[in-house]
């Protein structure tokens, strides 16, 4: 139709509850009524959303997304293989949200949809995975880091956050560590490591406060999560305080702090993930910040913390 904005909607039916299939028409009817003329993709398989997004996004004035983190991961990356800057919407309907969770959006499907036609534009950053793979808020190996995507999705749907738990303790009895070298754009440090992260979110698997320094999305600047093998219930004690801590404390186990890019080095392969989903065996890793990479659509009336806000 003529004078109809082009956009596409990427709906993933399988992410959470699979409560989509019953608010499809909803959040089209929202989005016909913003002057959209809409085309629907459901996938299928992992990376339809990424393929669909390099086959149809780049005549598109918006480009949204229906699903989990992973859906929203596969989505960005298909954004960041268009020849020019398409902005983006997000509806999460996945069993945990954690980025949905930073960027504060409505949980009600409909008043996301609403905030993605029609919500103001902000820019976040993008990570940038060892040159060729992207990911939107987590890259981390370790101790629960296989937890999301090891779940099987039936118990994700059913249970939810507490899928993670049960699966994390589960985890636990076989702790592993990983010896790496990690450098960063202000320091550098060695040894064995149970759980190391990078992340550009507030939330992780649905967990609040693990890296506790003020986040910004948009500052070029990661918040960095390192924790050497305890040895002792002691040690592991002193761990368990270093994350309860509210600041940017370093204790000889946990180590956080903010890098706009950073190396890591290991013996071995060590297994990676990215938004939750596996990002590959690999012994060296390098990760950078794009900062303000893509341009996502927000509403409601809490913002996300910009850069530009004062402390």
């Amino acid at each position: 139709m003529a004078g109809k904005k082009q956009m596409l909607l990427i709906v993933n039916p399988k992410s959470g509850k699979e409560k989509v299939r019953n608010r499809l028409l909803e959040i089209l009817d929202v989005f016909i009524k913003a002057g959209y003329q809409v085309q629907v993709y459901i996938t299928q398989e992992a990376l339809d959303a990424k393929q669909a997004v390099i086959r149809y996004g780049a005549r598109k004035e918006l480009i949204v997304c229906c699903g989990g983190d992973g859906t929203l991961n596969e989505t960005v990356c298909g954004l960041m293989e268009l020849p020019r800057p398409v902005t983006l919407g997000y509806i999460p309907s996945g069993s945990t949200n954690d980025f949905a969770s930073s960027l504060k959006l409505p949980r009600k499907m409909g008043t996301a949809a609403l905030g993605a036609a029609l919500g103001e534009p902000f820019a976040i950053d993008v990570g940038r995975f060892c040159g060729e793979r992207y990911f939107v808020y987590v890259a981390g190996f370790g101790a629960f880091t296989e937890v999301s995507y090891l779940t099987p999705q039936d118990k994700k749907n059913i249970l939810g956050h507490q899928a993670y738990l049960l699966e994390g303790v589960k985890s636990l009895a076989g702790m592993k560590a990983y010896r790496q070298r990690v450098v960063w754009d202000e320091g550098e440090l060695e040894g064995e490591f149970i759980f190391g992260m990078v992340t550009n979110t507030m939330s992780v698997g649905g967990f609040k406060g693990l890296v506790n320094q003020d986040v910004a999305l948009d500052d070029g600047l990661f918040e960095v999560l390192l924790i050497r093998m305890p040895k002792s219930p002691k040690e592991f004690s002193t761990v368990v305080s270093g994350l309860l801590v509210r600041d940017d404390s370093d204790n000889d186990w946990v180590y956080k702090f903010k890098t706009r890019s950073i190396h890591f080095e290991s013996p071995e392969p060590v297994d990676w993930v990215l938004d939750g989903e596996f990002g590959g065996s690999r012994t060296v890793v390098d990760v950078e910040n794009l900062q303000r990479q893509v341009i996502i659509r927000r509403g409601g009336t809490k913002k996300p913390r910009s850069s530009t806000e004062k402390c």
